[in-house]
């Protein structure tokens, strides 16, 4: 009873049951674990393999190599998934050639190869993710969360884009596009990001709530029907007050002069 005590309470008995036990939770782990990497990380990997390709082939003559850029386009290190699938899929990337403002154009890759060329970009450096769906939808919205994003807009965005989103001409010959019929996923996007000339409105600034709202604001006016009468641009009192100053005041002046000389010729 003695002998079979002290063999039972042997360092080395104590050694082999942590060893066993290690080697337990390593075959568990072995068996999981790498299942559910091999299950995503192929896929990612092969992304990020074809957006490289696709870089070096439409992009690196301007953005460099490895994204660092150049003389002709700028770094794109921390610029983020987001800003390439908004430049991307609105036409404005790949340009023909350097110039002041990239126009808006049809598309020349399948979305399959934008989102290749986003997960790329990404691992540059960090920067802004693709927006998800929940992030600029407008569904739910009450009416003064509405009427808040038409302030939010009046603030920061109207004095490019004028009152309702119409665009306007800029200074230097750029100008800034207008927002009808833009999908809501590239307006939050381009506030994201803040491309060109636009400043970025990141998440720290303008909340993704506040996005949705101003979103929500472009929509509502933009589906208003037109009851009728000049629109003026939708510049508001500008075009408004232009338009009373040049005919009103034109008016004026002409009936002054007509009533003048009526009364020379009288003389």
């Amino acid at each position: 009873m003695r002998l079979l005590s002290s063999r039972r309470r042997h360092p080395a008995a104590k050694a082999l049951l942590l060893v066993a036990a290690l080697f337990v939770i390593g075959a568990v782990y072995a068996a999981v674990a790498p299942t559910e990497q091999s299950a995503a990380e192929p896929n990612t990997s092969q992304q990020v393999t074809k957006g490289k390709e696709l870089f070096s082939v439409n992009c690196s003559s301007c953005h460099g190599l490895n994204g660092e850029g150049t003389s002709q386009g700028p770094t794109l290190v921390g610029v983020g998934a987001a800003a390439v699938d908004f430049q991307v899929s609105t036409g404005r990337m790949p340009l023909a050639q350097p110039g002041q403002q990239a126009p808006i154009k049809p598309g020349e890759f399948t979305n399959d190869e934008i989102a290749a060329l986003a997960a790329y970009v990404a691992t540059l450096g960090p920067g802004p993710a693709i927006p998800d769906s929940s992030q600029y939808s407008t569904d739910g919205l009450s009416a003064e969360e509405i009427a808040r994003g038409g302030e939010l807009f009046r603030t920061n965005c109207s004095a490019c884009h004028n009152f309702t989103g119409q665009g306007g001409a800029l200074p230097e010959g750029r100008r800034a596009p207008s927002l009808v019929g833009v999908p809501n996923k590239h307006v939050y996007e381009a506030m994201l990001t803040g491309p060109q000339q636009m400043p970025v409105f990141s998440d720290q600034v303008l909340p993704s709530q506040n996005k949705r709202e101003i979103i929500a604001y472009l929509n509502s006016i933009h589906a208003e029907p037109n009851h009728g009468g000049l629109e003026l641009g939708g510049l508001g009192p500008v075009s408004e007050g232009m338009v009373g100053w040049a005919i009103g005041i034109g008016v004026l002046i002409g009936f002054a002069i007509w009533i003048t000389a009526r009364g020379a010729r009288a003389r």
